[in-house]
């Protein structure tokens, strides 16, 4: 069965929320409007802060007046930057922009979807609540904080680019910033100093030599050496040199931490400081008429506390996301609306 949504419905909310600059930190403003925008559609909506302190606020809507509900339905707000405006092309098919396919898009088609069902009287007060949180690319504080709100959900539905395939599993992640620590002098005299980028391009050396735990289902386990920074000019030996890294994990977060610590141990005046880590994930992923394989990315679900049932699906694909061309295609919206409708529907059997 087609979805109801009209294209148009779909391209005008989108275009909405992606004009909207809603990068890591800077949620906000999306945060404001989709509370009034759920709101508008009869759900009881709320925003709420991810500390006592903070001005970043998760959003959770729900029918009636329990928050209470037997399904979570979930996306996350915030793109990577920069904010790239929403463009679509002239047959009104190629959505261009930040987060057209993370998460934007894939929220779209669960907004949709939920709405869908409701005309067709088959949600009813308890049955579904929406959560949308911040910082999913970033460390994950909105997931984490929405843990405080004490609630607990027979399943949660969970919004990324899977390519139209519902996710067999995920993979975790472990981000650390490695730190050397040198001594600066003039160029031309290096023996009066020492250098840190040297020194922490032979630790980067030993880390890419090193060899990671593997999976059957989600591969081997990959190392990122994502951004270098030290030193004050091309003429002086650098006093400080860092690399921020991740290991995407396969299986054993605990043990590639501890490798991690053995690698740079092993150089002098270098050091690690863990950030954030989170493990692999395995999850539901058999339904009737349903593509599925495994994800190399990772999600906020393994930051979401419970034994609730755990689905990863959603439009577009991962491998246009974060970068200049990032797309999505409306009629990839268009399906995802249907099959959405059927996976709230398997899930509140």
């Amino acid at each position: 069965m087609a979805s109801k949504t009209e294209p148009k419905e779909v391209i005008s909310l989108l275009q909405t929320l992606m004009n909207i600059e809603s990068t890591s930190e800077l949620e906000h403003e999306i945060g404001i409007y989709l509370q009034n925008y759920i709101h508008t559609l009869g759900f009881t909506a709320e925003r709420i802060a991810i500390s006592p302190d903070s001005p970043r606020c998760n959003v959770y809507a729900y029918l009636g007046d329990s928050r209470t509900a037997r399904l979570v339905v979930s996306a996350h707000m915030d793109t990577v930057p920069p904010h790239i405006p929403f463009s679509i092309d002239d047959a009104g098919e190629v959505i261009r922009g930040r987060g057209a396919c993370d998460d934007l898009g894939p929220m779209v088609a669960q907004i949709f979807a939920v709405q869908e069902l409701r005309a067709e009287g088959k949600l009813k007060d308890g049955d579904v609540s929406f959560l949308w949180v911040v910082g999913e690319e970033k460390g994950g504080p909105g997931m984490i904080a929405a843990n405080d709100m004490g609630l607990t959900w027979e399943a949660g539905l969970f919004a990324e680019p899977t390519e139209g395939k519902v996710a067999k599993g995920h993979k975790g992640n472990l981000v650390f910033e490695v730190v050397a620590h040198g001594k600066a002098c003039h160029s031309g005299y290096p023996h009066l100093g020492t250098s840190a980028t040297l020194l922490l391009f032979d630790a980067m050396r030993d880390l890419q030599a090193t060899s990671w735990p593997e999976s059957e289902l989600l591969g081997p386990s990959t190392l990122n050496i994502g951004k270098i920074s030290g030193g004050a000019g091309y003429n002086i030996l650098a006093a400080e040199a860092t690399a921020l890294c991740s290991i995407r994990v396969a299986q054993d977060v605990e043990g590639i931490k501890q490798t991690v610590r053995e690698v740079i141990a092993k150089h002098d005046r270098v050091d690690v400081d863990f950030k954030f880590q989170y493990p692999e994930m395995r999850l539901e992923w058999e339904f009737d008429g349903f593509e599925a394989e495994p994800m190399a990315y990772g999600t906020d679900i393994p930051r979401l506390r419970g034994d609730h049932r755990k689905v990863l699906y959603g439009p577009g694909s991962i491998q246009v996301a974060h970068g200049e061309g990032e797309y999505i295609r409306v009629s990839e919206i268009i399906e995802a609306i249907e099959k959405n409708k059927k996976l709230i529907l398997e899930l509140l059997k």
